[in-house]
């Protein structure tokens, strides 16, 4: 049963955030021809010569990537979330397209192309997170790039900026170069969006600690924080001299009280702190 309801949560997901990209492509970047890379850019681009209608062409493009990942990554069992999601995010565009200048009293909701750049991405962005939040993707270039990656080893970030970057360039030689640069605002609004919705805020702290007293450090950051500690012994590579190295993870909002229980029981320690995007596990949010 367990099982059952986290997939119809899973599908809720992809299906709610395929609308969701979905309608902001259609509202904020195809009134614009801001074709911010992937297959979503070329079906901007052709549309402009040809007048076929976006979701379509997005759909009919995808299948040979579809069939191609169907083969290299892994078979259906990888694939139907994707597939799913692209069929959906294909027929809202072209409902949205047809719909929005009806059922809008002002559309486009505004003229000034860097306020549709910008919320487009984010929306966009939302909408795809949820999708990997829900183990689908939007098909294209991710599924070029993934192929691309298990052939070359690649790393995916270099690959999405060859292939979005030559769609960008190519939506710059066709709509003009100011929209293509409202393109790549767009691209990196929506990687950020995204990261941010399918991770979360970063909201824990890792914390590094160099000291001679880890008993005492150690004891002092369990009592007045309640956190674990592990700790292990170190040499310094300069002065040759043995410490100990503790580690320790705390909710972003402890650390003013970590530096100040750290300084009261060994001002001599060395601390670094880093950003983490999610803790998992005992004394945080649990291993699902």
């Amino acid at each position: 049963m367990k099982r059952w309801r986290k997939l119809l949560s899973n599908l809720i997901t992809l299906f709610a955030g395929a609308l969701i990209a979905a309608l902001a492509y259609s509202l904020f970047l195809v009134p614009f021809n801001i074709a911010a890379g992937g297959v979503g850019g070329i079906s901007i681009i052709i549309n402009s010569f040809t007048g076929w209608p976006i979701g379509t062409l997005y759909l009919i493009m995808n299948i040979p990537l579809l069939v191609l990942g169907y083969f290299l990554l892994g078979g259906w069992s990888f694939l139907w979330r994707t597939v799913l999601a692209v069929v959906i995010f294909s027929l809202s565009i072209d409902i949205f397209s047809a719909g929005l200048p009806m059922w809008l009293d002002i559309y486009p909701l505004t003229d000034d192309v860097l306020i549709n750049a910008i919320y487009g991405g984010i929306l966009g962005g939302i909408g795809a997170g949820m999708l990997y939040r829900s183990g689908g993707t939007l098909g294209g270039t991710s599924i070029l790039g993934r192929i691309v990656q298990r052939k070359t080893g690649a790393p995916l970030s270099q690959i999405y900026i060859y292939t979005d970057g030559i769609i960008i360039f190519t939506a710059g030689l066709v709509f003009g170069w100011e929209l293509a640069l409202y393109a790549a605002l767009t691209l990196f609004l929506n990687g950020v969006a995204s990261d941010y919705t399918q991770e979360g805020p970063s909201v824990v702290r890792t914390v590094t600690i160099i000291t001679d007293h880890p008993d005492t450090v150690s004891k002092a950051l369990a009592e007045g924080l309640g956190r674990g500690v592990s700790y292990w012994g170190i040499t310094g590579a300069y002065t040759g001299r043995h410490h100990s190295m503790l580690m320790c993870t705390v909710y972003r909002s402890q650390v003013t009280e970590m530096r100040q229980i750290i300084a009261d029981v060994d001002r001599e320690a060395f601390v670094v702190i880093g950003t983490a995007h999610q803790a998992l596990g005992s004394g945080f949010r649990p291993i699902t």
